[in-house]
């Protein structure tokens, strides 16, 4: 071989080294296959995950409601007014100390109304054990002054709709009342919605206004009917605490019911939904939790969020 053929081949060879377009194209094309067939897995592995820790978290609800039932001979009421019937403490609150939460218990009680100063560090408080980890939720949310005919969002940004979908200004302010925790787990107050008037119309569920159920009461079975259910922030920001009577939805923030079906789009603010893909957890009379599917029958959606045959 000459020395002009040698230097040609070592020339050759070098300039092969690297990729062509072409070998980088199908290399990045063959990562982009990998990494969209890797995702959706990935993502569903997360999905399961958050969705066992969120049978757990109504499990440890459904074991502290039946430790309260053992101690006090009945469940919580939904929610209990105080003396002048301005503010309500919500179901949750009397369960505290079957959560291990005695100390934050004590700091409840010490205070007089949920409107008392000495409840903002509380009210700033959320519980990991009231909050599903598929929602997409903040810790606290601002309640305002109930007004039927105007959606909270719009609200809080001082705007309505005219009825091209142009946003106008408020007529007037709305009064931003208290910040509450989040909580996405309410208590079933049955088929009936639970709405603003005090006080509230008489719920056939598990959780009323002022008045502790008992199991005895629940004619089709404990294992049969429903106790907590589930709720996204997006439909209706809910609490563990306690709401202001003035409160736009205020009971709905701690109770909801079984109206349209669950995550409905169409539904009242008061039904349950989830972000988990196709129905929602809820935990039932015996204590066990079960994933209700989204198309459930509304007939026996209905049946087993009643306490009553």
């Amino acid at each position: 071989m000459t020395p002009r053929n040698s230097w040609t081949r070592r020339t050759v060879l070098k300039l092969r080294a690297g990729l062509t377009v072409l070998e980088l194209l199908v290399t990045m094309l063959i990562i982009g296959i990998l990494v969209a067939l890797l995702l959706p897995a990935i993502g569903s592995a997360r999905e399961a995950a958050r969705r066992v820790q969120c049978v757990d978290h109504l499990r440890q609800s459904g074991l502290a409601l039946h430790q309260h039932h053992n101690a006090k001979a009945a469940l919580p009421a939904g929610w209990q007014l105080d003396a002048k019937q301005e503010t309500a403490l919500g179901w949750a609150v009397q369960v505290l100390p079957f959560l291990e939460q005695q100390s934050l218990k004590d700091k409840v009680d010490a205070q007089p109304t949920l409107l008392d100063p000495g409840f903002a560090e509380i009210r700033a408080q959320p519980l990991v054990m009231m909050l599903c980890p598929s929602d997409i939720t903040e810790p606290t949310f601002v309640m305002y002054a109930g007004d039927e005919d105007e959606d909270e969002v719009e609200r809080a940004a001082g705007t309505t709709h005219a009825m091209d979908g142009a946003k106008l200004p408020l007529a007037r302010e709305v009064e931003a009342i208290l910040e509450l925790p989040t909580a996405n787990y309410v208590g079933v107050f049955g088929t009936l919605e639970a709405d603003d008037a005090v006080p509230a119309p008489l719920g056939d569920g598990a959780f009323l206004e002022n008045r502790p159920v008992r199991f005895r009461e629940f004619q089709r079975g404990l294992s049969q009917t429903y106790l907590v259910g589930e709720r996204t922030m997006a439909q209706v920001p809910s609490t563990w605490l306690g709401v202001s009577l003035k409160g736009e939805d205020a009971a709905a923030r701690l109770v909801g019911s079984a109206l349209e079906g669950i995550n409905n789009p169409l539904a009242d603010e008061c039904d349950f939904s989830s972000r988990h893909p196709g129905g929602a957890n809820f935990l039932y009379g015996d204590g066990h939790v079960r994933f209700v599917d989204q198309n459930i029958d509304l007939t026996l959606y209905h049946e087993i969020a009643r306490l009553r045959r």
